[in-house]
């Protein structure tokens, strides 16, 4: 004999014919939980001391399971997470000149004046394309990619201009820019696609853009233009090349690694010759409405829809 108790041989016996098991009972009453207000209490200290923890250093300093504190940060403490946005620095100076000449804008634009070439080009705020596929989101810098592209383009509502490829070495200076760019790119583009309609010239700031020699060549050359002192500065979020256009091409002709300049030439010009001119148009009629977000910002940051 075993030395068991008959009770203990019968209740195994009644529990196996019962559960088709030996092991225990599914236990009643309520489970236990890590969404206690101790926990909960701990979790939202340590977030409003550091906004940026990740929920997953959160858990190894609480000793809880990562997707347990992100349930109790999201659905009980309330807390969403947000990806945090690049955006220009800006003074309140800055923000005070964005929001003058963002009003004026609006008013230039109310008298129905077409807003036609909108470019970009300078050091700050001009893409860098590589011929290595570039991180999420990045703007690919020259001093990590030696191959690398910087392209001119220009939009208006109604079209686009060819894409145009500044050579390596091209520092663009005030003469570059008039003759390469406005002469020989701009000048013609714009005598064909709009004739004899009126049209408004919009650059931003850059040295090349708001020399004397500069202002006074467009003067002469095109019907309107708005000057540089009337540009808000600091402003690559007014600008849809920079807010929509390039980020567009830069997803479609980079989504794959290329394996030379030539290569990332051809897939750029592909890419530019397929954007839609829905895309084209949304991106520059969208500014009027910036504009009216970065007044309702008193010239700082805002947010878009």
């Amino acid at each position: 004999m075993l030395g068991v108790p008959k009770q203990t041989v019968s209740k195994a016996v009644k529990r196996f014919r019962e559960l088709g098991h030996d092991g225990d009972r599914p236990r009643k009453g309520r489970k236990r939980t890590v969404n206690t207000t101790r926990n909960r209490k701990i979790i939202k200290q340590r977030v409003e001391r550091n906004s940026l923890v990740s929920m997953r250093k959160v858990a190894k300093e609480t000793g809880l399971a990562r997707e347990s504190v992100r349930r109790i940060a999201k659905e009980h403490l309330q807390l969403t997470p947000y990806k945090l946005r690049k955006g220009q620095l800006l003074t309140e100076k800055n923000k005070q000149v964005r929001l003058e000449r963002c009003k004026n804008l609006i008013r230039r634009h109310a008298d129905e004046k077409l807003f036609s070439i909108q470019q970009t080009y300078n050091p700050q705020n001009s893409r860098r394309w590589s011929s290595d596929r570039p991180k999420e989101d990045a703007i690919v810098p020259r001093r990590q990619y030696p191959q690398s592209l910087m392209v001119w383009a220009g939009i208006c509502a109604s079209g686009k201009t060819p894409l145009i490829f500044v050579e390596k070495g091209v520092k663009i200076n005030a003469k570059v820019y008039q003759k390469d760019i406005l002469e020989k790119v701009v000048l013609p583009w714009s005598a064909e696609h709009f004739g004899q309609r009126r049209w408004t010239f919009q650059q931003d700031s850059a040295p090349a853009h708001s020399s004397k020699s500069t202002q006074d060549w467009i003067r002469a050359h095109f019907p309107d233009f708005i000057p540089s002192k009337e540009w808000p500065p600091y402003s690559p979020d007014l600008n849809p090349l920079d807010y929509s256009i390039w980020s567009i091409l830069e997803a479609r002709a980079c989504s794959k690694p290329h394996d030379n300049i030539e290569s990332l030439k051809a897939s750029l010009i592909k890419e530019w010759k397929r954007l839609t001119a829905e895309e084209v148009r949304a991106a520059a009629l969208n500014f009027t409405e910036r504009l009216k977000l970065c007044v309702g910002a008193q010239g700082g940051h805002f947010e878009t829809t």
